[in-house]
C-alpha cells in the first residue's frame, strides 16, 4: 500500500518534467509566415519538398516528380495553388525546427524548413 503513495507523486513529477522538455507548438501570423517561407524549402527529407520562391513561385517534388505552383498568405494561412488540387490554404504551427501546416478535418503536414537542396534540372 506505502509502494502507491510513493509512486503517484514520483509519476507526476516526471510526468512534468518531460512536458517541461517538450516545446509545444504556435501559430504563426501572416508577417512570420511570409518571412520564414520566402527563399526555403518545407519538406519531410525523404518523399516530397516544396520550395517557395521569394516572388510568389511554388516548384513542388514529390518522389521524384516536379509541379510548378504560386504561393501566397492569406489571412495568417499560407495558401498553395499547384497540381490538381487547386489552391488550398493551411494555418501554419511551429515547435523548433519542426513545422506543421494544419488544415480544418485533415492530418497535419509535417516537415521541416530548411534551404533548398539542390536538384537536377526538371
Amino acid at each position: 500500500m506505502r509502494f502507491g503513495v510513493l509512486a503517484l507523486p514520483v509519476s507526476i513529477a516526471l510526468s512534468l518534467s518531460a512536458a517541461g522538455a517538450v516545446e509545444s507548438f504556435r501559430q504563426l501570423k501572416g508577417t512570420e509566415i511570409r518571412s520564414r517561407f520566402a527563399g526555403m524549402e518545407f519538406t519531410d527529407d525523404v518523399h516530397w519538398a516544396l520550395v517557395f520562391g521569394r516572388d510568389g513561385s511554388l516548384s513542388a517534388f514529390e518522389m521524384s516528380a516536379g509541379n510548378k505552383g504560386t504561393w501566397k498568405v492569406e489571412k495568417d494561412e499560407l495558401c498553395v495553388n499547384y497540381g490538381r488540387e487547386g489552391l488550398r490554404c493551411y494555418q501554419v504551427w511551429v515547435s523548433g525546427k519542426d513545422v506543421q501546416l494544419r488544415r480544418d478535418g485533415m492530418l497535419p503536414e509535417d516537415g521541416v524548413l530548411k534551404k533548398p537542396a539542390k536538384r537536377a534540372a526538371q
